[in-house]
């Protein structure tokens, strides 16, 4: 069993940045890869960002790559997103989630593969 915090949302204007992070309770946070997915108003949840459970591995959404930056500290039980050049699109709910594969798979960006998830931090994007 694994729960899940997430903080550091909040409200900047575009071109800002911010980093977002989840705190990870329970055992074996080490062997989880974990997951970042967001949510907007009247849209479905989509996949953000990934990291493997050693940080070797990380994949992006093509929206967020070159501006967004997943990293884990295993010590701490803690995975992070910075977030960079923000926009206005990138308004939303932001979920972690920890996967039972501790190598992301080929099918990383399906929620489904994520059994654990927090309850999400809100990012406000402002123009």
């Amino acid at each position: 069993q694994v729960q899940l915090v997430e903080s550091g949302g909040g409200s900047v204007q575009a071109g800002g940045s911010l980093r977002l992070s989840c705190a990870a309770s329970g055992r074996s946070f080490s062997r989880y890869a974990m997951g970042w997915f967001r949510q907007a108003p009247g849209k479905e949840r989509e996949f953000v960002a990934a990291v493997s459970w050693s940080g070797g591995q990380t994949r992006y959404a093509d929206s967020v790559k070159g501006r967004f930056t997943i990293s884990r500290d295993n010590a701490k039980n803690t995975v992070y997103l910075q977030m960079n050049s923000l926009k206005p699109e990138d308004t939303a709910v932001y979920y972690c989630a920890a996967s039972p594969n501790a190598y992301l798979s080929g099918r990383y960006y399906f929620g489904n593969e994520y059994n654990y998830w927090g309850q999400g931090t809100q990012v406000t994007v402002s123009s």
